[in-house]
């Protein structure tokens, strides 16, 4: 895929993230009606905590040459971030915020940067064109989750 098209599916993910979740009410979001699953919040605080870890990932690989890119441990996020008493609009401006910045400094880079890599602690090397598509499936892959409950709430 070209670096246009994986920088306008990734600058899309705030529109998909604030289309899921349109006109949940906050009792909505904060239920899990699916047990064992995180609610709907608890998904938006995952992916507005992770998304600083991509932007710290993307942002290193296109300034450093091979950086360490480390794991992290999404249920340690969970359990320890107070994720149901977040807010969730402003995890929704965080991410978006996130993503206008990192689009507007991919949009500088050439089709050649794609290959540029950094080493992931548990993936191993990762090319920039890989992280994005990993960045970009990860909004895609949790909103189906968000559509679960809503389906599930009957909203």
């Amino acid at each position: 895929m070209s670096l246009a098209a994986l920088i306008e599916q990734y600058a899309a993910g705030p529109m998909i993230l604030r289309q899921a979740v349109a006109g949940m009410s906050r009792e909505q979001v904060l239920a899990r009606p699916i047990e064992g699953k995180w609610s709907t919040l608890e998904v938006i605080c995952h992916l507005s905590d992770f998304e600083i870890v991509y932007v710290d990932r993307l942002t290193a690989i296109i300034a450093e040459t091979d950086p360490t890119l480390p794991g992290r441990d999404e249920q340690k996020y969970a359990a320890r971030l107070a994720y149901q008493q977040r807010d969730l609009e402003e995890e929704l401006r965080l991410f978006e915020a996130c993503r206008t910045r990192t689009a507007r400094i991919l949009r500088t880079l050439t089709e050649g940067d794609l290959t540029r890599r950094g080493i992931h602690t548990e993936a191993g090397p990762l090319t920039l064109a890989q992280m994005l598509d990993r960045v970009v499936d990860h909004v895609q892959h949790h909103v189906k989750f968000i559509h679960e409950k809503r389906k599930a709430l009957g909203i």
